[in-house]
């Protein structure tokens, strides 16, 4: 169905409707039905003009919310501070939301965002998304489900940050809505996070939360079972459950008042199924003639909401046909005007503009904040220093209870870092020494952690999320490649996600695992926009790179990932018994994108990285037995790349070789090899990596991993 035959069929639908007798409705006063009523008809006129825009080339991909109009009543029943996570569908929601708010325009967001528009309010033109700063509403693109565990996170964090007394953005009582489609229920992400919700509640951990399954029947082309959502989550434990018919409004109204009054006064999750009906395609040039038949759509538009709203407001002898046909034809002449201004309105111009929300960065404030939390007073009582140099895992350890011990806004959690302090005891203590509301154990689910980390940094906090090892983290990738790194995109900065996700990582463990103990892939993450890669070798640098990321973090709103090499947490020798690879605990920190040096060699730069660092020190000396003498440049960061240090140090020696323990296809050498060409180097260059292969157990581990012999011998093959 066209724009077009969408708009008469309902100004035909409307000229047949008879008028009934005054009525009264104790639940729903007139003038909030009219408020609600043209709250759905600019939602239909806007997705009328999106579709008019996209036929003529001048609007781009839009997802209509056409036949969802009902969950303007869910709008109605929540507070304009409630935080709302938005389904693609919930057009009249953000109306009806934004309407309330003094300054806001919502006919005029929508349509820049249709037209990409550079004055869009909350994407800047980056994308066509329902947020508002203002309406509190946080912007999602169309990732399937991806919203649900921030939702999640965002409903344990309110709580939390009243408890803690932390600087919140959010009400305490506040409720949070996340809504989403029928299709998007099955998705193991939402799957996840309502089952995340209710184990948290059933702990008695205040969850207040409303989940809104705008249930349309229909996933593109895949029906939904018209009992499924009801099967699926109107019988699960702990989870309260109501229905409600988009079509009818006051009863949509009374029903999302209910369930929103039982969030609010319990603190704990709500399942709302608005039955909804989808007119027109799934998006853009979808036509459902090609697998829809006619009595459907026909079917569909007699439940259409605004068809059902005018019949209830004529029933009740509120309006008559000629006035409801009179407001649709107001707010469609004021939709076109407006999608006719905004055409004339400017676009982005540049890769400069696109990306500037991505990445920024204040290295002063970053010192500052350093400086700052090194000298904050303490929340605990003071504790002696650790006796002595400390390894990797210790210093990471006495750099988190010294972060915790200064920051109130600083949390810790994950997978078995409470009471068991982590796998490799790298949390070992914090939990019993800051408690369980700042140190916590979460679900055995990589989408949660993340999901709790994103939800917590919406509410003030600076969380330090634990993925237990790197293979774990692409259960969940999409928490931080779509959810995180996005936000601030298609925010234009308006909301953050500061965090700093730890994650233990890398290959050369001994005697445990295989592939998923031993994961040497990082490419999911160096190619994420924004996100910023520590990778520390040693102790001083574990402890200054942690600080640095963390107030990052705070004072940019970064995504940082902190890649810990396992098999160097406990080490104390480069070469046995030396204890060179020992440090001392540091309050400093270390700029983002600076590199560390080792020796001044001057025919040979061996670029590497983690495990590659005490490997390549001892190669090093292997080397200068053959007469070459060399000096080793540790990136330190993987993301960005000391590009400046990488530089200096390749042209010194005039040769260089990239000992890299990741693999040879999507490895960091070939970021490093990229940098040095594009910024003009000329001199030699090879490359010594991992094989392109999981990890295997055992001494088989040996044949596909860098080794030391094989840096020596591709530094005397480069050299010879």
């Amino acid at each position: 169905m066209t724009s077009v035959d969408l708009d008469a069929w309902f100004r035909v639908a409307l000229e047949r409707l008879r008028p009934g007798a005054p009525a009264e409705d104790p639940d729903i006063g007139a003038e909030l039905v009219w408020e609600l009523f043209e709250s759905q008809v600019t939602s239909r006129h806007l997705d009328l003009a999106a579709r008019r825009l996209g036929a003529a080339g001048r609007g781009f991909y839009s997802i209509g919310s056409a036949g969802h109009e009902g969950n303007a009543a869910v709008a109605a029943a929540l507070r304009s501070d409630d935080p709302a996570l938005l389904h693609y569908r919930s057009g009249a929601f953000f109306v009806q939301r934004c309407a309330r708010i003094s300054g806001q325009d919502p006919i005029r967001s929508v349509l820049r965002g249709v037209v990409a528009a550079s004055t869009d309010p909350i994407s800047g033109g980056r994308h066509k998304v329902f947020g508002s700063a203002a309406a509190a509403i946080i912007p999602q693109t169309s990732t399937i489900a991806s919203q649900l565990p921030r939702a999640v996170g965002l409903a344990f964090a309110l709580d939390r940050a009243a408890r803690l007394g932390t600087s919140s953005p959010w009400p305490a009582d506040a409720v949070v809505v996340c809504s989403f489609g029928d299709a998007s229920a099955n998705h193991s992400t939402a799957t996840g996070a309502i089952n995340a919700a209710l184990h948290a509640a059933h702990q008695g951990v205040p969850m207040p939360v409303l989940f809104v399954c705008e249930d349309n029947g229909i996933g593109i082309s895949v029906p939904t079972p018209p009992s499924w959502i009801a099967r699926a989550y109107g019988t699960r434990p702990g989870l309260a459950y109501f229905h409600a018919d988009g079509a009818d409004l006051p009863g949509a109204l009374r029903t999302a008042r209910r369930a929103a009054d039982l969030v609010r006064a319990s603190r704990a999750p709500v399942f709302l199924h608005l039955r909804t009906v989808r007119l027109g395609g799934h998006a853009g040039s979808d036509v459902e003639s090609a697998y829809r038949t006619p009595a459907s759509v026909s079917a569909d538009l007699d439940r259409d909401p605004l068809l059902g709203t005018a019949r209830y407001l004529v029933a009740r002898g509120i309006a008559d046909p000629p006035a409801l046909l009179d407001v649709y034809s107001r707010v469609g002449a004021r939709v076109a005007t407006v999608a006719d201004q905004v055409l004339a309105e400017p676009r982005l111009g540049s890769a400069a503009e696109v990306t500037a929300p991505l990445a920024p960065y204040h290295p002063g404030s970053i010192a500052d904040d350093v400086r700052r939390s090194s000298l904050r007073g303490r929340t605990e009582a003071p504790q002696p220093p650790p006796a002595g140099p400390l390894t990797l895992a210790q210093a990471i350890n006495t750099t988190l209870a010294d972060l915790l011990d200064r920051n109130p806004d600083v949390l810790v959690f994950g997978e078995d870092v409470g009471r068991k302090g982590g796998v490799y005891g790298v949390t070992k203590g914090l939990r019993a020494r800051f408690g369980p509301r700042r140190v916590f154990d979460t679900l055995l689910d990589e989408q949660t952690v993340l999901g709790t980390a994103l939800g917590t940094a919406l509410a003030g906090f600076v969380p330090i999320p634990e993925i237990q090892y790197l293979a774990y983290l692409h259960n969940a990738a999409d928490q931080v490649r779509g959810e995180a790194a996005t936000l601030s995109f298609f925010s234009n900065g308006a909301y953050r996600n500061p965090m700093v996700v730890r994650i233990a990582g890398l290959a050369y463990q001994k005697g445990f695992g295989g592939h998923f103990h031993n994961d040497n892939s990082v490419a999911a993450l160096r190619d994420i926009p924004g996100l910023i890669l520590a990778a520390p070798a040693r102790a001083d640098d574990a402890a200054a790179m942690l600080r640095t990321c963390v107030s990052a973090a705070r004072t940019d709103g970064r995504v940082c990932v902190f890649l810990e090499p396992i098999a160097l947490y406990h080490t104390r020798d480069v070469y046995p018994g030396d204890e060179s690879w020992l440090a001392a605990p540091t309050s400093e920190h270390v700029p983002i994108g600076r590199a560390r040096l080792y020796g001044e060699g001057t025919d040979l730069t061996i670029v590497t990285f983690g495990n590659g660092v005490p490997m390549s020190l001892r190669a090093v000396n292997q080397l200068a037995d053959h007469g070459i003498a060399a000096r080793v440049l540790d990136l330190r960061w993987l993301a960005p790349l000391p590009a400046e240090d990488l530089l200096y140090h390749a042209r010194a020696t005039g040769a260089v070789l990239v000992a890299d323990e990741t693999r040879r296809t999507g490895g960091v050498s070939e970021s490093v090899f990229t940098a040095l060409i594009d910024a003009g180097y000329h001199g030699r260059l090879a490359r010594v990596t991992s094989e392109d292969s999981f990890v295997p157990l055992g001494p088989a581990a040996d044949t596909v991993l860098l080794t030391e012999d094989a840096v020596v011998a591709a530094a005397r093959s480069l050299l010879a």
